[in-house]
């Protein structure tokens, strides 16, 4: 067993010996939360090796490839759920690295926008290009009709706990 697949059974672990049937809710979010959790740490390495960014600054720049008119720091740190602190040292080391650009509309020096440079936008179509068939790669043994119903089947999921949440902050 790799370390990876051991890291996926220590969640699991929890409700080992329960019977069949028996804590089905708490065993699936378990088995979803294992498997992101082995998604994520195979992504930020393979980020890592082959490109030398981190998942963050990954997801910073997709926000901010799908936005090309650029998008104020605020609303990137809601969009990526990272402090705002935090998304101006990621913004900061992207802006250093040639991939982002700071600009401050009309001259108002209480907002500030990042926008991908034309080095960014190249830099994130060939990320996205890798991460796209790194998943692909990752459940390639997987029948496209399961991925397709886990796919339905989860969102079901999603659409049940967002009708059960006790309120809007999300931590």
């Amino acid at each position: 067993m790799t370390e990876a697949e051991s890291a996926s059974v220590d969640l699991e672990i929890i409700v080992q010996g329960a019977q069949e049937g028996k804590k089905l809710e708490l065993r699936l979010w378990l088995r979803m939360l294992s498997t992101t959790k082995l998604i994520s740490q195979e992504i930020r390495r393979r980020l890592r090796n082959e490109f030398g960014a981190t998942l963050p600054q990954f997801d910073l720049m997709a926000q901010l490839y799908r936005e090309r008119e650029g998008l104020r720091l605020g609303e990137l740190s809601k969009r990526t759920m990272v402090t705002n602190g935090n998304v101006t040292g990621l913004v900061e080391r992207l802006e250093a690295d040639g991939l982002v650009l700071r600009v401050t509309p009309d001259g108002d020096r209480r907002v500030t926008v990042a926008k991908l440079t034309e080095k960014g936008e190249t830099s994130f179509s060939a990320m996205a290009a890798a991460h796209e068939g790194w998943l692909r790669d990752m459940m390639a043994d997987v029948d496209p009709a399961i991925v397709s119903e886990l796919w339905r089947d989860i969102g079901a999921v999603k659409s049940s706990v967002s009708n059960h949440l006790s309120g809007t902050d999300f931590d």
